[in-house]
């Protein structure tokens, strides 16, 4: 059977999206030569895979900041390559687990996804731990940079991967932009979903220890499932995303990802930009965030705003006390400062996390080298978003 994770993409003409974008904006009166839109041209063509920046371009430090094309990591069906060949971060060395490709398909469409299961018989069904991947990445890299089959090895969980495919977007973004990928029972939310039931039921994971996690288009893409589908999903997990209806189009997630209107005016008058209102959440479905606070990909303020919409989620929900508000700064082991706030109820449970990464960019806190996007220096986002999701009364308990 051929690899589903090998399906190449349709054939289409890069140069002349790109161009038809460039005269859409041209038509606008946005000078798209300098300033801050020659930066959100230069994001379109790197999606679009049209040309190819100089020889002059600045290096880009293995510490600081990690933008780049994801590179392409060895997939194993029984192989745990997400840590095969570095050392172990905890003092046991655990038997690796199975890593086996799947495939799901409902009315939406179709979507390969990869299942790692621990070694070993569980004595109770097994929380399950679902991750999406960032633009560009493949299942395995987001394993291997996250690192959480290996966390998954030491806490008994599943853990399963969908992945895009460069057919529904040229960059393997998931669309979380657009409104039909925003609804329950429709688009990529519906793929999801059914991936995780199918998982859940062939491998009676407990269905009310459900999570979801992502980077970036993930992460938003996550918060969307945590809206679209909290029955399903007891916590979200979201690394350098955005709040949920931030965008309903290209123009309009681009402005969101730089900040909103405010921060970029040039996007004020872009065909779309602002021609819908940001849609509300109203499921108040737990959630810890992770940002950088120089992430010049998504900007921060994102990340500030899905804590606030997950808070006004929580307060609008019936006989809810006020959140209570605690910050705590520290430095990680590999240097990087943060700031961590937890806003809990009245009977001490986190119902919101949210930990500013300072200095750092656009990559997984505390992720391993392996793995593209990653930033090793910070705290391990992984294992505080593990802690926190099993930290969780199970849902629909009291």
């Amino acid at each position: 059977m051929k690899n589903p994770f090998l399906a190449r993409a349709p054939s289409f003409n890069a140069d002349a999206i790109n161009a038809t974008i460039q005269q859409a904006l041209a038509s606008a009166g946005i000078d798209t030569t300098t300033g801050p839109m020659h930066d959100v041209t230069e994001t379109i063509r790197r999606a679009l895979g049209t040309g190819h920046p100089g020889n002059d371009d600045p290096k880009v430090d293995d510490s600081a900041v990690i933008d780049v094309d994801a590179r392409v990591i060895p997939a194993g069906d029984d192989s745990h390559a997400a840590w095969a060949d570095e050392p172990a971060k905890s003092d046991t060395q655990h038997p690796p687990g199975s890593f086996v490709t799947h495939a799901f398909s409902n009315a939406a469409g179709s979507r390969a996804y990869k299942v790692y299961v621990p070694a070993g018989q569980a004595e109770t069904p097994r929380p399950l731990i679902v991750m999406l991947h960032g633009c560009t990445q493949s299942v395995d890299d987001f394993a291997a940079g996250t690192q959480m089959n290996r966390l998954a090895d030491e806490h008994g969980f599943l853990v399963v991967y969908p992945e895009q495919t460069a057919q529904a977007n040229a960059s393997k973004c998931w669309n979380w932009f657009k409104p039909q990928d925003q609804r329950r029972n429709a688009g990529e939310p519906s793929l999801i979903a059914g991936i995780v039931r199918q998982v859940a039921q062939t491998h009676g994971a407990d269905p009310r220890r459900i999570f979801v996690a992502g980077l970036s288009a993930g992460a938003a893409m996550a918060v969307v499932l945590g809206e679209t589908y909290p029955e399903l999903f007891a916590g979200v997990g979201v690394h350098s995303g955005l709040a949920y209806g931030s965008a309903h189009d290209i123009p309009s997630a681009l402005a969101a990802m730089k900040g909103g209107r405010s921060g970029m005016p040039e996007l004020k008058n872009a065909p779309g930009a602002a021609a819908k209102p940001r849609k509300k959440a109203v499921q108040a479905v737990p959630v810890i965030v992770f940002h950088g606070d120089r992430d010049h990909t998504v900007q921060q303020t994102n990340g500030t705003e899905i804590v606030q919409q997950a808070r006004d989620a929580h307060g609008a929900q019936p006989g809810h006390a006020a959140l209570l508000t605690s910050t705590q700064t520290g430095v990680a082991e590999g240097g990087r400062r943060f700031s961590r706030t937890v806003h809990a109820d009245t009977q001490g449970q986190a119902r919101v996390e949210s930990w500013v990464v300072h200095g750092a960019g656009h990559a997984w806190s505390g992720g391993d080298a392996t793995g593209t996007y990653t930033d090793r220096t910070g705290p391990d986002a992984s294992a505080e978003m593990v802690r926190f999701f099993l930290s969780l009364p199970r849902a629909g308990t009291a």
